[in-house]
C-alpha cells in the first residue's frame, strides 16, 4: 500500500543572534530533513527577524520561517525530533493543510495577482476625474436648554 503524502506547513523561529550564513545553514538542514525522508518542497517563506511579545528561551529576537511541503506522515516525527535537538530553533509547529485551506490559499493567490492591475487601473482613472474634496461642515452652535446656568450678555 503506497504511503499517503498529504500538505504540511512548519513554521520555526531560528535564534536571530546568529549571523545571516548560520540562518540559512539551519534552514538548509531543516529542508535536508524533509527531502531525505521523501517530501518536496512545495514553498519557503522566510519572514524574517521579528521581536517576540516576551522572551522565549531568555531571547527577544527570533527569525521566522515557513515552509509549506508535501510529505508522509512519519516524516513529521523526524522533523520535529530534528527541531527538539537543534539548539538555534527555539520554536517550531506544523500543521497539516486541509483540502479546504488549500482551496482557499490558491483563491486568495488569484485575487492577489488580479489586485494589483485592477487598483492601477482605478488610480490612473480616480487622480483624473476625481473632484476636490468638499470642506468638513462647521459644528452646529450649541442650544440653549432650559433652566442650565449659562447666561447671555
Amino acid at each position: 500500500m503506497p504511503e499517503v503524502r498529504r500538505v504540511y506547513e512548519t513554521t520555526f523561529i531560528v535564534n536571530a543572534s546568529l549571523d545571516d550564513h548560520q540562518i540559512d545553514a539551519v534552514i538548509e538542514k531543516v529542508k535536508e530533513v524533509i527531502t531525505k525522508n521523501t517530501g518536496e518542497i512545495r514553498e519557503l517563506v522566510k519572514w524574517g527577524r521579528k521581536r517576540f511579545a516576551y522572551t522565549i528561551k531568555k531571547k527577544n529576537n527570533g527569525f521566522y520561517v515557513v515552509i509549506e511541503f508535501m510529505a508522509p506522515g512519519d516524516t513529521i516525527a523526524k522533523l520535529e525530533r530534528h527541531y527538539f535537538l537543534d539548539e538555534n530553533i527555539l520554536r517550531y509547529i506544523t500543521l497539516v493543510l486541509d483540502k479546504r485551506a488549500l482551496k482557499a490559499r490558491t483563491a486568495a493567490a488569484l485575487l492577489a495577482a488580479e489586485q494589483p492591475a485592477a487598483e492601477v487601473k482605478t488610480d490612473d482613472a480616480s487622480k483624473a476625474a476625481a473632484p476636490a474634496p468638499a470642506p468638513a461642515p462647521a459644528p452646529a452652535p450649541a442650544a440653549a436648554v432650559p433652566g442650565s446656568a449659562t447666561t447671555t450678555p
